[in-house]
Parts: C-alpha cells; sequence; structure tokens
C-alpha cells in the first residue's frame, strides 16, 4: 500500500522535481539503516529485526495518514531507517537454508512477495479512490502491527545455529549490544573475496532499472494517464509475473544452470528490456515488456543476493543483505535526482536506450571475465 503515497505528493502540489526529492529522502534513510539493521539481526536474530521493520513501518504509515502538509510528509519517511522488511525475511531464509539450495529458496520467497503485491496493490488502489490516501495510509499502519504480532508468533527467537553464533563470538571479542554500530565490522565485509566487484556489477546495472522504477509513478501518471485504481491494477500485474517467474520459474533454472550464466542471461535481458522500454507507446505494450523485464530483476537480484551472501560466513549473512539493502537504497537516493532530469529534457524513451547502453556493455564485461576465467581454470 505504500506504493499510493506518490498520490498524496501529487496532492500536496508537488511536481516531478519535488517527487524526486521525496524518493531521494527515503533512500537516504535505508542506506543508512540498511547495514545496521543487517548487523542487528546478525547479533539479536532475525525475529528481532523482522518486530522492529514491521513497527516502524506503522509509526511510517501512521504519520503518513495523518500527513496534511510538505513537512509531515518528509517527517514520515524517518522511520524507513528500520523498514527491511523483504531483506529481513531473506536473512531468516538465508539462516534456515544450505547454500547450495539458497538461491532457489530466495527465488520462492519472491513467490509471497508476489501475492502480497497483488492483493496489498488493488486494495491500496481501491481504498485510495474511495476513501482517500489517509484511509489507505492508516489500514496499511494496522497491517504492519499484524505483521508484527505474526512475526513474534511464528518467526523462531533463533534462527542460525547455536555453534555458528558461539565461532562468530570467540573470533570477534568486541560482539555485543554496542556491537551494532560497529562500522569496521560492517565495511569488514566488503574486503571479502569477490564481493567487491559483485557490488559493483549491482550498482551497475542495477541505476538504470532503479531510475525508470522511481519515476513509474510519475510515468504512470502523465504518460500513461492512469488513475490510482487502475495502477494498483497493474502493479497487481506485477505481482502475479513476479510470482510466476519466481514461484516456478527461478527455482528450476538455479537447479540446472550455474551462477554465473544466470547472472549473464539476467543482464542480457535487462539490455533487450531497456531497448523495449524505449520503443512502448502505450501501457498494453508495457504489460507485454513486464514479462521480461520482472524476469530480469528477479533473477538479477536472487543470483547475486546468493553469491555474495556464499561469500562471507553464515555468522554475518545478516550484515551482507543489509548491505545489499543498502546498494538498493543508494540507488533510489540517486535515481530519483537522475530520472527527474532525464524525464524533463529527454522523455520517458531516454530510460530505456540508458538501460540498453548499460547492460549490453555490462554483459560483453561479464562474457570476458567469464572466458578469461574459464581458460585460466583450463591451464
Amino acid at each position: 500500500m505504500c506504493f499510493f503515497s506518490q498520490y498524496l505528493a501529487k496532492r500536496l502540489g508537488f511536481d516531478t522535481i519535488w517527487f524526486g526529492y521525496l524518493q531521494t529522502t527515503v533512500g537516504i534513510i535505508q542506506l543508512l539503516g540498511g547495514p545496521v539493521f543487517g548487523r542487528f539481526a546478525d547479533l539479536h536474530g532475525a525475529r528481532a529485526a523482522l518486530t522492529l521493520s514491521s513497527l516502524s513501518s506503522a509509526v511510517y504509515f501512521m504519520i503518513l495518514g495523518c500527513a496534511t502538509n510538505v513537512p509531515l510528509l518528509f517527517i514520515s519517511k524517518l522511520p524507513a531507517v528500520f523498514m527491511h522488511g523483504m531483506p529481513g525475511v531473506q536473512m531468516v531464509v538465508t539462516d534456515l537454508t544450505e547454500p547450495g539450495n539458497r538461491a532457489s529458496a530466495l527465488g520462492r520467497l519472491g513467490l509471497c512477495f508476489g501475492v502480497g503485491m497483488i492483493m496489498g496493490s488493488s486494495l491500496g488502489g481501491s481504498l485510495s479512490t474511495r476513501y482517500g490516501e489517509s484511509f489507505a495510509a492508516f489500514v496499511a499502519a494496522a497491517g504492519s502491527l499484524l505483521n508484527a504480532a505474526l512475526v513474534v508468533k511464528f518467526i523462531p527467537a533463533h534462527t542460525k545455529k547455536r555453534a555458528e553464533t558461539d565461532s562468530a563470538t570467540d573470533k570477534n571479542p568486541e560482539v555485543g549490544a554496542g556491537a551494532v554500530f560497529n562500522l569496521s565490522e560492517i565495511t569488514r565485509l566488503m574486503r571479502c573475496p569477490g564481493a567487491g566487484e559483485m557490488f559493483t556489477i549491482k550498482i551497475i546495472s542495477g541505476l538504470p532499472s532503479v531510475v525508470f522504477q522511481v519515476m513509474f509513478s510519475v510515468i504512470a501518471m502523465n504518460f500513461f494517464h492512469l488513475k490510482a485504481e487502475q495502477t494498483g491494477y497493474l502493479l497487481s500485474y506485477f505481482g502475479l509475473v513476479q510470482m510466476v517467474i519466481q514461484g516456478g520459474l527461478i527455482g528450476r533454472l538455479t537447479g540446472k544452470y550455474s551462477e554465473r550464466t544466470l547472472l549473464l542471461l539476467s543482464v542480457g535481458t535487462a539490455s533487450i528490456v531497456g531497448l523495449a522500454q524505449a520503443l512502448m507507446t502505450n501501457v498494453q505494450e508495457f504489460c507485454v515488456v513486464v514479462i521480461p523485464m520482472m524476469f530480469s530483476l528477479c533473477m538479477f537480484n536472487v543470483i547475486t543476493d546468493t553469491i555474495l551472501t556464499k561469500s562471507v560466513p553464515s555468522s554475518d549473512t545478516g550484515t551482507m543483505l543489509g548491505l545489499c539493502s543498502s546498494v538498493q537504497a543508494l540507488l533510489r537516493t540517486v535515481g530519483p535526482t537522475i530520472g527527474g532530469f532525464l524525464y524533463q529534457n529527454y522523455g520517458v524513451l531516454s530510460f530505456g536506450y540508458i538501460q540498453c547502453a548499460v547492460n549490453l556493455l555490462l554483459f560483453l564485461y561479464l562474457l570476458k571475465s567469464n572466458f578469461r576465467k574459464t581458460e585460466g581454470h583450463q591451464s
């Protein structure tokens, strides 16, 4: 339901630039909170982290429902520092699965997200149209409180194996309550073998996609001329496509092909999707483009997150997923500014052409590095 806060922003007189500032504010807040949230989960358990995320969401939506002016709308974004529900459930799944099955499990997790996106988008759009944006926000706040209760009821207090936690404590005596804000422990994971390169790939490939995503609400209103309820139905379609892809396709592909092959496939598909976005002219054509677009996004996120969690000890997977969340937040921080500039000066077509060019170059780089790795392994 948080997808519909942009209509409140429009009612308060926000233009494209100010909407970009609002999105950037959220990005900065979550950029700072992601690693700390992940570290908190490693030290105190994923259940505690998920509960914190749900309660933060409740506060976020309560303030949003009361927002009648621009300052309150910006203040409502402050609780987003701990709103990391998706990384939180990823932490639980990562703790409870073996590395070999992790990609498939994370892919199936997207099935749940797809169901929620279908139900939430349709309901949020209907509530916004019939009763107003504030009512929809209060309903979302109630849903967040219910989610907090479900987390406490059903998620185990400790999802990591006790032996792993004890080992981490022995190796690092500083682990404790104050270590949540230990910056050196957080940045240490960036120096793990292969982590730096994978984070760079996530940033380069993800930026064009995020620019389009953060500007989608503006595109839906101004380019496709959709109302709140119609946008809700379109987002429900997104959720249905994502549900099918992550629930029925990604798991099968991860069982048959290597992670590097699937990474190449996702980046190559993203390049083709960018070209298709540049050529689309109406919402019907966009609905066709959504299928490969969701495939490339879902596959890319699952594979890169899997590779990164495997690059660190199991006791640090929560912090690593928090860093992954911060990458997305970083992209959402700079994305609105870039997106607003491109939209104002070059139109919607520029998003597609840039995504096509960036991912094509990245695909060629990965292909070349893959050949080099293969040749070195053979030698």
